[in-house]
């Protein structure tokens, strides 16, 4: 559910072989701002050999970030290139598979749709995938406007 999900573009996944619990603040440190009172968590993405590490500012709710719901719900995108996004509060959340592995999970600052599209095909074109022959699949209900955008790249726009 929407209100269980943190949009937090505080996030970063690392390869379980790699994760140091102790290193956790220092290890997201490295790729994003944090505030002094953020708390670092951190949970296991077991279908892509990950961990999430993010961070909660001290008066959030505790909920799931949605880079974590995402990865999640990849596999149910019904193709072999499984494009998953999610535009929220400024962000593009954005998961790319290529079958049961994983090949990009990240977040843009995006203020505006146009955007987000651009991160969306630039994504799409450093992984080599065709949107002429690819279904991108949405987490959350777009606007009319927004759908048909896409259409105009994509083989097919679905919600998941």
């Amino acid at each position: 559910m929407e209100d269980l999900t943190l949009f937090t573009p505080k996030c970063t996944l690392v390869p379980a072989h790699f994760f140091e619990p102790a290193s956790s603040r220092e290890i997201l440190e490295e790729v994003v701002v944090l505030d002094r009172n953020d708390v670092v968590k951190s949970l296991d993405v077991p279908q892509y050999e990950a961990v999430l590490l993010y961070a909660q500012g001290a008066s959030d709710p505790d909920a799931r970030p949605e880079l974590y719901e995402m990865l999640r719900s990849l596999p149910s995108c019904p193709e072999y290139n499984k494009i998953l996004a999610c535009w929220k509060e400024g962000y593009l959340f954005l998961a790319i598979a290529e079958g049961k592995g994983l090949r990009l999970a990240n977040v843009y600052s995006a203020p505006d749709f146009t955007t987000a599209e651009y991160y969306i095909f630039l994504a799409m074109k450093s992984l080599q995938l065709n949107p002429e022959v690819s279904t991108i699949c949405w987490r959350y209900e777009l606007g009319a406007e927004d759908e048909m955008s896409l259409y105009r790249y994509f083989k097919s726009v679905e919600r998941l």
